[in-house]
């Protein structure tokens, strides 16, 4: 049996409540946790899950954003496919460890990756994983959710299906998707609201997007309990948005859709829900608690508990405030969200897939 403990003010369960504690860990699991009136000066977070990524466009980053969104990452002729299907083997799964790396450093325990390319192209991700474990035992798991034969493979994880206006047979795919006990995710409502209603017709298990989302399909995902990814750097940097209305975050808070927060392309946006964060309560105004359980909440795609209580997977982090100025936080949680950067993470316990 494989031990470890971590101490500090720990953010407790799902109200994130910041209680100093010692967490005692056992083979990748939470099992038990004692308050203490003294401890260290750590704080203790849940790991975060970036609902939504793209790792292999690592190989295209900051090529110049001009064009429209369709001729910039649309199936199968936007210049980032164009750049994909030129590249070799050994620098797409280069580039994608590496930014497993950066996941990983800014605390982030898994991710939902769409994976273009098939079958190869999941498995440069799957080689890019198991390389990156063999190096960094608590590092980030990619929830791998393949297209074009990708999503049949064994070792992934389900289908991350695009635009329905750019799959023509998505409903075919999310059948059997549901036949195999595997996860649905679509694209939808990037650009437009159009293609949500025929994405939630599938009941998925994701939408990733809803920038564009009506009031009347916020209240049907409120409904049927419809998880949803918001990018909101994407969304700004690929001008599909210009304020905080879209995606309409707060609005889809209060009627109480699962939300979770993903960074997309990492041809454009680096895949750290930390500076995420920022944007949240800088442009959003989002509280800082629902701002945190958004980075963290993606991560019940698992089917897995992601917060701090005993008996449920050890993935965390801790951070050390005393190495600046956030020693005189009056609010950790609320400094989390607003001024924490990977460079205040000292430790991370990721044990499990």
């Amino acid at each position: 049996m494989v031990t470890h403990q971590y101490s500090g003010t720990a953010l407790l369960g799902p109200e994130l409540e910041p209680t100093k504690a010692t967490i005692y860990c056992a083979d990748g699991i939470i099992t038990a946790i004692e308050e203490e009136k003294n401890s260290s000066p750590y704080w203790i977070c849940p790991g975060f899950c970036n609902a939504h990524t793209h790792l292999a466009d690592t190989l295209a980053m900051d090529v110049p954003r001009t064009g429209s969104l369709e001729s910039l990452v649309t199936p199968p002729n936007g210049l980032k496919h164009r750049i994909l299907n030129t590249s070799s083997e050994s620098a797409l799964i280069n580039g994608m460890l590496f930014s497993l790396q950066t996941l990983s450093a800014a605390g982030t325990s898994s991710c939902i990756d769409f994976r273009e390319g098939g079958a190869k192209g999941a498995l440069h991700l799957i080689q890019a994983a198991e390389l990156h474990k063999k190096y960094h035992p608590h590092s980030c798991t990619p929830i791998i959710l393949g297209r074009n034969g990708g999503e049949q493979l064994k070792k992934t994880h389900g289908a991350g299906i695009s635009s329905t206006r750019d799959e023509p047979n998505y409903q075919e795919i999310a059948a059997e998707m549901r036949k195999q006990g595997k996860i649905i995710a679509f694209h939808a409502g990037e650009r437009d609201s159009h293609d949500i209603d025929p994405a939630i017709s599938c009941d998925p298990d994701l939408i990733v997007h809803a920038t564009h989302a009506t009031q009347k399909q916020i209240q049907t995902l409120s409904d049927q309990q419809i998880p949803v990814c918001v990018c909101p750097r994407s969304n700004f940097i690929l001008g599909v948005t210009n304020s905080a209305q879209h995606p309409p975050i707060q609005h889809m808070l209060d009627a109480d859709i699962p939300l979770s927060l993903g960074t997309d392309n990492v041809m454009f946006v680096q895949p750290d829900l930390l500076l995420e964060l920022k944007l949240l309560d800088t442009i959003y105004h989002i509280d800082p608690k629902d701002a945190l359980i958004m980075a963290i909440s993606g991560s019940s795609i698992h089917r897995r508990s992601p917060y701090i209580n005993i008996g449920n997977p050890a993935n965390l982090f801790l951070i050390d405030p005393t190495r600046s100025n956030l020693q005189f936080s009056r609010d950790p949680l609320a400094t989390i969200v607003r001024r924490v950067t990977a460079f205040d993470i000292i430790d991370t316990y990721f044990p499990y897939d």
